[in-house]
C-alpha cells in the first residue's frame, strides 16, 4: 500500500513529505523536524533533476537531515539568548541568588521551603528553623541553595 501510493505520487514523494514535517513543526515543540522537512525538500530538489534509485533517495535523506540537524543546532547555539529584550526569562530562579529571604518552613534534612512574591520555592541548605534568614547562593536545577545570614 505505501509502495503504491509512493510510486503514484513519483517525484513528489520528498516534497510531500518535506512539507509534512515542516507541519508537523508547528505543532511539536523544539526545531528537529524542521530540519528533516528542509532534508525531505533538498532531496525532492535533486530527485527532479537527477533520476536516483530509492535506495540513494533514502541514503541521500539520512546524511542531508543529519548534516542539517548539525548545522541547525550549531547556528542556535551561536546565537544564544542576546537577541533578546528579556534575557533569563525561562531562569528566573538565577535572579534570587544574592537575595536575602526568611525561611517559610524549617529546613529539616537539608530541604524546606521559602515563599518569594506569591510563590514556594523549594530550597536546599543547612537545617534551620522557621523564619530564619537566609541568603540564596546559588540555582542548580530545580531548588535554591540557602545558607544561614549571621546575625
Amino acid at each position: 500500500m505505501i509502495t503504491q501510493a509512493l510510486t503514484q505520487l513519483g517525484n513528489w514523494a520528498w516534497p510531500a513529505l518535506g512539507l509534512v514535517l515542516l507541519a508537523l513543526e508547528l505543532v511539536a515543540p523544539g526545531t528537529f523536524f524542521m530540519w528533516l522537512g528542509l532534508a525531505a525538500l533538498a532531496v525532492g530538489a535533486i530527485a527532479f533533476f537527477v533520476d536516483l534509485g530509492w535506495q540513494i533517495e533514502l541514503v541521500l535523506f539520512g546524511v542531508l537531515a543529519l548534516v542539517f540537524v548539525i548545522l541547525g543546532r550549531r547556528y542556535f547555539a551561536r546565537r544564544g539568548d542576546n537577541n533578546t529584550d528579556t534575557p533569563g526569562l525561562n531562569a528566573r530562579a538565577t535572579s534570587f541568588v544574592g537575595r536575602e529571604l526568611t525561611l517559610h518552613e524549617p529546613l529539616v534534612d537539608g530541604t524546606g521551603r521559602v515563599k518569594i512574591g506569591d510563590t514556594l520555592w523549594r530550597v536546599e541548605g543547612p537545617d534551620m528553623p522557621a523564619g530564619t534568614r537566609a541568603r540564596v547562593t546559588s540555582a542548580r536545577g530545580g531548588p535554591l541553595q540557602v545558607d544561614r545570614l549571621e546575625a
